[in-house]
């Protein structure tokens, strides 16, 4: 009883009692749901491209974040640039609050050197956020011995709120490295549904490499990876590596000091599937049961062009 009533804190503090700030679901994979990461991303591989995630965080507790996100892209030369459509659905507290957003993106690719090229994003979202009254609890519904048996005197507030934003991104790439930056919120709407509770504006920086094993065409890499993302005060800092053998890549990374990750993803032809493990080493280790995420691209096939394109080596999962 006592973990549901802090679970029940948690989600109302973040539907906005007051001056309170929301903050945006995270994807371990985020190399897989790359237009999430940035919307630089859109058109990197030139060829459609589809990719599908979900995550599911803390299921040991119950009703708490489970996040889809589907999301398309692809290179059109007589546009200069990429385009991309992404969705997310999040839901908390057994969809007491279920958050969605879709968004179009495009992207410029400017090939600064026969090595070097820069792509630079922008990105319109219409976001809906929704809260189910009746899934929540109040302390004024709790019976000292019984629990949660009486009904409440709250009035239920606003239900619905629907926001247009947006986020930007650039990323520097070449065969052997790659670097980016993303403002995500620019215009920090307002998701509060009893007072104001404004979505902070995050600020993403990325950088890696790939180095390969064994020659220049070898099937085997390494690829030192850093993460780090700030948002309100929200600060991340993900170290990590990812290895990759043929078809088979495996993935550790560590992340600030409540969490390390263990990742193992298969790519064959069109397809990669990528699975991630979020080993929580903070004091609510027993209670969580870590975090699960599944990811799943497809790279389709388009015709050659004369015109040359160079698409970036970063890791996919």
């Amino acid at each position: 009883m006592f973990k549901r009533f802090v679970i029940v804190l948690g989600l109302i503090s973040t539907v906005g009692l007051g001056d309170l700030f929301a903050q945006d679901p995270e994807f371990t994979q985020f190399y897989a749901n790359p237009l999430y990461l940035n919307p630089a991303f859109a058109g990197t591989a030139r060829c459609p491209r589809v990719c599908f995630n979900y995550r599911n965080q803390w299921p040991g507790i119950s009703g708490t974040f489970v996040t889809y996100s589907a999301s398309y892209d692809q290179h059109i030369d007589e546009i200069g640039g990429g385009i991309g459509l992404i969705m997310t659905n999040d839901r908390a507290g057994q969809a007491t609050i279920n958050t969605t957003n879709i968004s179009g993106i495009y992207s410029y690719q400017l090939n600064v050197s026969r090595e070097f090229s820069i792509k630079m994003g922008l990105q319109a979202t219409f976001m809906q956020k929704s809260v189910d009254w009746t899934k929540l609890n109040f302390g004024d519904m709790i019976d000292p011995r019984r629990g949660f048996i009486y009904n409440t005197n709250e009035v239920p507030g606003v239900t619905n709120k629907t926001n247009v934003d947006f986020s930007a991104g650039v990323l520097g790439y070449s065969r052997k490295y790659f670097f980016g930056f993303a403002v995500h919120h620019i215009t920090e709407p307002d998701e509060g549904f009893l007072g104001t509770s404004k979505l902070p504006m995050k600020y993403t920086g990325h950088a890696g490499a790939v180095i390969p094993l064994g020659g220049k065409y070898s099937e085997s890499s390494i690829s030192p990876n850093i993460l780090f993302q700030k948002q309100q005060d929200f600060q991340q800092l993900n170290l990590g590596i990812y290895i990759t053998k043929g078809p088979i890549v495996g993935g550790v990374w560590y992340r600030n000091a409540d969490s390390f990750i263990l990742l193992v993803g298969f790519q064959q032809d069109l397809f990669k599937f990528g699975y991630s493990y979020d080993v929580t080493i903070s004091k609510l280790t027993n209670a969580t049961a870590g975090s699960h995420e599944l990811s799943f691209q497809m790279q389709f096939q388009c015709k050659p062009k004369k015109k040359k394109f160079r698409t970036i080596s970063c890791p996919s999962f």
